[in-house]
């Protein structure tokens, strides 16, 4: 077993607040014992004061008794009530040219694979499909998955989130950046990337890889050892929590 040295990180301390968050709130909403419901209480303001240090080592000031309010504003009952991961959906959309689609995020201004929330209703690849569509003015078919990951473990957001990324073919359509969510939007080749992007390097290698159709293993986060601990690989903001 591998026991890590030295303080927390700033990532370990934000995916431990919200780990304690979540099993508290989904306690609360699933126990009908008062005991136990204070107990819970008592791990969400635990979770409130380790989330706050987080965002301090990130020279964010937060309040703990406002993360505490917000979190418990979201508790539900029952099933509704078991907290889980947002789900985003990307796609790494490739040209005849081999050149890959990058928008420009209104909110951050970074340039980054077309992705968006997961929509009820649709499958994974039905929202890539209308993701792609919407942000850009491309249509495109879906190949095949390339990636599921951990946004709290690779400290890429803030906000418990699974993030399934689909390689992409375009079919047609034009270039067309949504009005509110992107600034621009355009292909790029592996060698002239926008300024600005938010492409860890090994992110570029693998999506060209795909792109060129090069085989290659759906990437995924590799169990820990102890699950709760262990580095944090790919780190960067995609712009997405």
């Amino acid at each position: 077993m591998n026991v890590s040295s030295g303080p927390p990180s700033q990532v370990d301390l934000l995916r431990w607040a919200e780990a304690l968050a979540a099993s508290a709130m989904t306690g609360i909403g699933f126990t009908e014992s008062l005991y136990e419901r204070e107990r819970y209480e008592e791990i969400l303001h635990v979770a409130g004061e380790i989330r706050a240090r987080s965002d301090a080592l990130s020279g964010r000031t937060v309040d703990s008794t406002d993360l505490v309010s917000e979190w418990y504003d979201g508790i539900g009952q029952g099933v509704k009530g078991y907290v889980t991961p947002k789900v985003t959906v990307g796609a790494v959309v490739g040209n005849d040219a081999g050149e890959m689609l990058l928008v420009q995020r209104s909110g951050s201004g970074v340039w980054l694979y077309p992705t968006g929330w997961a929509d009820v209703g649709y499958s994974p690849a039905e929202v890539v499909i209308k993701e792609v569509l919407e942000e850009t003015g491309i249509e495109c078919e879906v190949v095949r998955p390339i990636a599921i990951l951990d946004g709290l473990r690779l400290g890429i957001t803030s906000i418990p989130l699974y993030s399934l990324v689909f390689h992409c073919r375009m079919k047609g359509g034009k270039l067309k950046a949504h009005p509110l969510e992107c600034l621009d939007v355009g292909f790029f080749a592996e060698d002239s990337l926008p300024e600005g992007h938010a492409l860890p390097l090994e992110w570029v290698s693998e999506a060209f890889a795909a792109l060129r159709g090069e085989t290659m293993e759906v990437r995924y986060d590799r169990p820990r050892d102890p699950l709760w601990e262990g580095d944090t690989t790919l780190q960067g903001d995609l712009g997405i929590g």
